[in-house]
């Protein structure tokens, strides 16, 4: 089977127009092609883990690289009669006959009965020499999908806030017996954090974080502001999470914030079980509205939402066959 070389949509209105070709989109466009749904995959190619070497988690792929990955899955879908085209889109809006057009970078644009948006979300990092360079490759944010590839090895938490790094540091202790906690700009630890600090070992270093430092493409260590290096081979931050929603603004949609415990850590698109959101005929899928979903869940998100979308039109179809019904009738 052959990936799709086209750049603008074949048909001048879809059953579905998905927005975003990830893991999420692929799992709802396989559902719906294989339900006998015409699909558009309008994707920009910015996948949230290109950095990464792998996606692990996800079984019966566990090691791939997320190219690859989604390679196959792009092939999968085309295979089964789904189009899929380059671009980003920056407007979407409701028409009168209740689908959507969205607009696409270069004057392009779709028309879908449904919209379903899998766009993911962006990382923001703290403003701290290296972090972004090494980002996905030893600067990490989760264990459950980069642990076991730095396990064992000497692993520095830099704390944002004590909260979350608590949490962190806690964490990857489960990794390694070797983790330090950079307080950076972070309050410093209660008592009682501190207490369960010293009783897993974890070592806390106090004053702001300048960079982190690599030599032969291979982090070595963290630099504090006094100038003074601590030896680490990973690091971990908490990152800024926020979906990449902002093109539906025009439909009236606004993201809401994540917190963790009284702090915000991001920002994501509302939506039901089922992936509807609050405009009808508009669904989301995967980290665009679950900031914590790993490939796999993303995956199965799309796959979820993509049968509920198909149910949601075929109770349409019926709906417009009664109606002509009735005329001929």
């Amino acid at each position: 089977m052959a990936e799709s070389t086209a750049t603008a949509p074949a048909k001048d209105l879809y059953d579905v127009v998905i927005v975003g070709g990830g893991a999420a989109g692929l799992g709802a466009a396989l559902t719906l092609a294989r339900a006998r749904r015409s699909v558009l995959i309008i994707d920009s190619g910015e996948a949230r883990n290109a950095p990464a070497g792998h996606v692990h988690n996800y079984l019966g792929r566990e090691g791939t690289p997320p190219d690859e990955l989604y390679a196959i899955g792009r092939e999968e879908v085309v295979g089964y009669g789904a189009e899929i085209i380059p671009g980003t889109v920056t407007t979407a809006h409701k028409e009168d006959d209740g689908g959507f057009r969205v607009g696409i970078d270069g004057g392009r644009s779709a028309r879908g009965r449904r919209l379903l948006v899998t766009t993911g979300l962006v990382d923001g990092l703290p403003a701290i020499e290296g972090l972004a360079d090494r980002w996905g490759r030893d600067v990490l944010h989760c264990p459950y999908c980069h642990g076991w590839e730095v396990c064992d090895q000497a692993i520095g938490v830099i704390a944002l806030n004590i909260g979350p790094a608590m949490h962190q540091a806690l964490l990857w202790r489960q990794w390694t017996d070797d983790v330090t906690l950079f307080l950076h700009t972070a309050e410093a630890p209660s008592s009682e954090q501190r207490e369960q600090l010293e009783a897993r070992g974890i070592t806390v270093v106090t004053g702001e974080v300048a960079a982190v430092e690599a030599d032969a493409d291979v982090l070595t260590g963290v630099r504090l502001k006094s100038g003074e290096v601590i030896a680490r081979q990973a690091v971990a931050v908490m990152t800024r999470m926020d979906a990449r929603a902002g093109f539906l603004d025009d439909l009236g949609m606004e993201t809401a914030e994540q917190n963790f415990g009284d702090l915000v850590v991001g920002t994501f698109v509302a939506s039901e079980p089922t992936g509807a959101t609050s405009v009808p005929g508009v669904y989301v899928a995967g980290n665009v509205t679950n900031l914590m979903a790993q490939v796999i869940v993303a995956a199965a998100a799309g796959v979820n939402t993509g049968a509920m979308i198909n149910a949601d039109l075929m109770m349409e179809d019926t709906r417009l066959a009664v109606e002509a019904r009735a005329v001929s009738v």
